[in-house]
């Protein structure tokens, strides 16, 4: 009879896994009841070595840094960060150096004269050439990024360019290495980051290169251009008026973004080979695909003098910035203090070696890229793991091997959808929705805290000083929705799963079939992890997305290990609780190789927080924090999905929940407690002290100008405290001021004592020359920017079909190729002293243009602002009161600190 009974038990088990018969028959005639439960110090174990494990490799990856070498140690050929930071000090003693300022000229002096220093000590067989360019006036366009719709003019620039070839070797300068950074600063900041570390470096280079450079097949070219601050002008008449530029194979861009730490390259190519010889040689390497991601997308607002190289001059190339502090960027906190030792010594060494290997290749990429070639195909994935090793693989290979991922993946959900039926494919369904509430909730719960923080903070970005405020701030809350959303897509699937499959309540008390729901609703969330992840490789895939690797490694590790310890095609046989191996063995590589970064990103986002109000006052105080918020959310739903899936079945749910409640409780208390500042004299905020002299409107009249101390912010939240300060001072949306690239909707201003400072022959004149309307019309107007040689115009493309703009020598804006944005198309100049201040602008209307007048926009046809860098009494009074945690921030499109506007009404 028993016999009998096993033979009949086994028969009814579809799956025919006697092993699971046994076990089922063991269990009832036992008596015993199905447990689905994991141990609560398991899975606050693995949350705990989650969150450090990624800190420590943050920390290693950007953090550990080289130990700086004096000249003693590398001798004539090496590196060493002693030398390189004699010229930082050096540079930075000029204090601000922005373009037509008379530090600039010593700072270019400084750097002449090390070059000649160079030359002086060079290898007897090397050649060492040193140019002191002055350009001519240029004009330059950019297609897409940071100056779409603007011409950028200048005029009177000096750079230095340095050539070391082979003395022997003619044909050496027949094809060149571009190494290029800038020698101007913004006018608020000395520097010592953006960018006197990197001449520095290229300094250091030069001499190291000038003993190696015997033995090369190309030259290398050390550009120390001026004028990029006010729209890579220095990279632009380089790359189209020098008489070496036609030798150029290769460009190298250094930058900052920041002060010191790793510096790592942000953008390559778009010809691969820079970033695979950079990655067979670097000591050091730090490179990220994501970064160039993010920057050709739009969403970091910036541009470097690489993109005069690739557009303009068709070059590839790779494009290094220092990223360490960002919050510093062009303020006040720009300064040596804070450059982290090693830093120099870091780039220095991994430059070094690139630049050994390729100047001696004989791969060198002979052929400029062009606009036409069919590049796209072969450009290079790359990124670095911890800093020690760097993996780098082309297009093609990446669609190939995506490809396979996506096809096994998609062969395997078919069959397991095929073999469970009809519940398999209702279970899919509910853990997607599972993962949709997981979404919903963590971007839920982190976003309400983004938009009442405003609300309840001295500050809206009450983090800025102290980056881990975030954490607490959205990341605990950010894991709580994901836990609440995913939890009642577990809790759906559990209801679901306990009927689902009538075969598995044969014998089955009800308590053993809701544990078996139990487990493998676990299962599914899991699984959903790797659909998520699925879904995300077709589409970086489908659309060629650089940092798509970063689906391939969340999708492959873990999709393996569960296949490996867990999976198992028939939907009869009992789940088990997931393996705590499986989780450890799945997650381990992508934490490797993507939290560190993601962390580098997050502290970014955190530092570009100080400037994230372009136009000031025009957004909500919230909208800052909602974006950073809705980042940290995203973070956690994607790195955290599979650890999440764990917690359910086990009783750390509470422990969880409270741990998250007080790291939340303990960072709002710093916050409203006032215990962490938001800014501090290093970590500044960002606000600007303008002169303003307004004499738009009054053109043809009699009326003095308005002028006024205007105080603003490109931080998010008021001034009240500032104004403060300084006192005197009222704040509010009152006046509103249009600085042409830009406009204050916010702002604090003191209107006494203003006129001081100030000459009424330093107002810019527009005026009408000549006006005919016939067929076509056409308008001449004179442009006078009296003392000023930084100015912006704004031209209406509604009214204005075309123009052309001239100086008293040349023709410096020729007609066509222009475009706009939002109606305007605005022309940046900038010039040494000695740059022309008078101008003969003719504009061609559109034709059969019919007439607007229910938009502010159309009554100006032009809208001129010019900058002065002079400090006026009421503003250095202003500037002496300003607390300690306010810096002055500078960009080509702000004004210094004393600036006339003037303007052209359509009906004049």
């Amino acid at each position: 009879m028993r016999k009998r009974a096993e033979n009949t038990e086994a028969k009814s088990n579809p799956s025919g896994n006697l092993e699971t018969s046994n076990s089922k028959r063991t269990q009832i005639n036992d008596n015993k009841q199905i447990v689905a439960k994991r141990s609560t110090y398991a899975v606050l174990a693995l949350f705990v070595l989650a969150m450090n494990g990624a800190w420590a490799v943050y920390h290693y990856q950007f953090e550990t840094l080289p130990p700086p070498l004096s000249l003693e140690h590398v001798g004539k050929r090496g590196f060493s960060e002693y030398e390189a930071m004699k010229h930082v000090k050096a540079l930075t003693q000029f204090g601000p150096h922005p373009v037509g300022s008379s530090a600039l000229e010593r700072a270019v002096q400084y750097v002449l004269a090390a070059s000649e220093a160079i030359k002086k000590t060079a290898h007897w067989e090397v050649d060492v050439q040193i140019d002191f360019f002055h350009s001519k006036s240029g004009a330059s366009r950019m297609t897409n990024g940071l100056f779409k719709g603007r011409t950028l003019v200048y005029s009177d620039l000096h750079h230095v360019v340095l050539r070391i070839l082979p003395k022997y070797a003619s044909e050496a300068g027949e094809s060149a290495i571009l190494v290029s950074s800038h020698i101007d600063t913004v006018f608020s900041a000395e520097g010592a980051g953006d960018c006197s570390s990197c001449v520095a470096v290229m300094l250091e280079l030069a001499r190291g290169i000038s003993h190696w450079a015997h033995g090369f097949k190309h030259a290398v070219i050390f550009l120390f251009n001026t004028g990029e601050e006010e729209g890579l002008n220095g990279a632009h008449s380089f790359i189209t008026q020098h008489p070496w530029n036609d030798t150029v194979r290769l460009a190298v861009d250094l930058e900052a973004m920041g002060i010191g730490g790793k510096s790592g390259v942000f953008q390559a190519g778009p010809h691969p080979w820079a970033i695979e010889t950079f990655a067979l040689v670097a000591k050091y390497p730090s490179a990220q695909i994501v970064a160039q991601d993010l920057f050709s997308s739009g969403a970091i607002k910036s541009a470097t003098d690489f993109q005069v190289y690739k557009e303009v001059g068709g070059l590839s190339g790779l494009d290094f910035a220092f990223t360490d502090n960002t919050a510093v960027y062009h303020t006040k906190n720009d300064k040596l203090k804070l450059l982290k030792p090693g830093s120099l010594q870091h780039l220095g060494e991994n430059m070094l070696a690139f630049l050994l290997q390729a100047a001696a290749s004989s791969d060198l990429p002979r052929e400029k890229a062009s606009g036409s070639d069919n590049i796209a195909g072969e450009t290079a994935i790359y990124f670095d793991i911890l800093g020690t090793y760097m993996i780098v693989f082309r297009q093609p290979f990446a669609k190939m091997l995506y490809n396979s991922v996506i096809m096994q993946s998609a062969l395997i959900w078919a069959t397991s959808l095929f073999m469970g039926g009809f519940p398999a494919v209702i279970s899919l369904a509910i853990s997607c929705l599972a993962l949709i509430l997981m979404w919903i909730g963590s971007i839920t719960f982190a976003s309400l805290v983004a938009i009442v923080l405003p609300a309840v903070s001295s500050s809206p970005v009450p983090f800025v000083s102290s980056p881990l405020l975030v954490v607490g701030l959205y990341g605990a809350p950010a894991l709580l929705g994901a836990l609440a959303g995913q939890h009642v897509g577990y809790l759906l699937l559990c209801s679901y799963l306990s009927s689902a499959y009538p075969e598995r309540k044969q014998n089955l008390s009800s308590a053993d079939q809701v544990a078996i729901a139990k487990l493998d609703s676990e299962r599914w969330l899991f699984k959903a992890g790797l659909l998520q992840w699925f879904i995300l490789l077709i589409l970086g895939n489908y659309y060629k997305i650089g940092c798509s690797y970063l689906a391939l490694a969340w999708l492959a590790p873990p999709a393996f290990a569960y296949g490996l310890l867990e999976a198992t095609l028939s939907p009869l046989r009992f789940p088990k609780p997931l393996k705590t191996l499986t989780l450890v063995i799945g997650v381990s590589l992508p934490f490797l190789i993507s939290s560190g970064m993601v962390i580098r990103l997050t502290g970014t986002l955190v530092g570009t927080a100080v400037r994230f109000e372009r136009n000031p006052g025009s957004t909500p105080e919230w909208m800052g924090n909602i974006i950073l918020a809705v980042f940290v959310a995203a973070i956690v739903c994607l790195t955290l999905v599979y650890l999440v899936s764990y917690v359910h079945i086990s009783g750390a749910k509470m422990a969880l929940i409270l741990t998250t409640l007080v790291l939340f409780a303990l960072s709002v208390t710093a916050v409203l407690m006032g215990l962490v500042p938001a800014f501090t004299e290093d970590t500044a905020r960002a606000v600007n002290v303008v002169h303003v002299v307004d004499a738009s409107g009054i053109y043809g009249g009699e009326q003095e100008p308005k002028s006024f101390i205007s105080l603003f912010s490109t931080t998010p939240g008021n001034l009240n405290k500032e104004a403060e300060h300084i006192g005197g001072m009222v704040c509010g949306k009152d006046k509103q001021l249009d600085f042409v690239t830009f406009s204050v909707n916010y702002s604090c201003w003191i209107d006494k004592d203003v006129k001081i400072g100030w000459e009424v022959s330093d107002i810019p004149q527009l005026l009408v020359e000549h006006d005919i309307n016939k067929e076509s019309r056409i308008t001449e107007v004179s442009v006078d920017t009296k003392v000023s040689t930084r100015w912006t115009l704004g031209i209406n493309t509604e009214e204005i079909e075309d123009f052309q703009l001239k100086d008293d020598m040349e023709e410096l804006v020729p007609l066509g190729g222009k475009s706009s944005t939002d109606g305007w198309h605005i022309i940046q100049f900038s010039g040494g002293k000695n740059a022309p201040t008078k101008f003969n602008l003719t504009l061609f209307w559109v034709k059969n243009r019919t007439p607007k007048e229910d938009r502010w926009k159309e009554n100006l046809l032009l809208k001129l602002r010019t900058d002065v860098d002079r400090l006026t009494p009421q503003t250095e009074d202003v500037l002496a009161k300003l607390p300690p945690w306010c810096s002055q921030f500078g960009k080509s499109t702000s004004p210094h600190n004393l600036a006339f506007l003037n303007s052209l009404p359509v009906n004049f």
